[in-house]
């Protein structure tokens, strides 16, 4: 049961993180992950370190953005009763220049899958140690 809880945890985190993106505050993802968490996107060549520069990067997020994230295929790994992985697909639907109203439909601007690591936190939480980006179909973001 204790396993079941752990995918769970971990899983919602990682809902948890798009709808942030997406329908939250962007900057506030960098509380999903730990003091000295890993932002990585190896072909994009970023690799943002600890919530601060966290916080910065995804805070940075342009004000007229408009995004929708799709997450699925969301399959989590207990490997210790304090560590985690997990590997998920995303689809990322995105416009710039947004003022309101409804966007024509598209076709998305990236899929792609993310590799995790989590923690569990002092407080019985679990947190994104590592979250690195892997790109398989990427295009520019379009203006609204």
């Amino acid at each position: 049961m204790e396993t079941l809880h752990a995918e769970r945890a971990c899983e919602r985190l990682l809902i948890d993180f798009v709808h942030r993106l997406d329908l939250g505050e962007p900057a506030s993802v960098a509380e999903l992950f730990t003091e000295d968490g890993i932002w990585e996107w190896p072909a994009g060549d970023r690799r943002i370190k600890g919530r601060k520069a966290l916080r910065e990067y995804f805070g940075a997020r342009p004000a007229d953005r408009l995004s929708r994230r799709l997450m699925s295929n969301i399959l989590v790994t207990v490997t210790s009763p304090d560590t985690a992985t997990a590997t998920s697909y995303f689809t990322t639907y995105r416009v710039d220049g947004f003022a309101g109203g409804l966007v024509p439909a598209g076709p998305p601007v990236q899929v792609g899958h993310y590799m995790d690591s989590f923690r569990r936190s002092p407080d019985g939480g679990w947190l994104l140690s590592a979250r690195v980006l892997h790109l398989a179909f990427a295009g520019p973001t379009p203006r609204a």
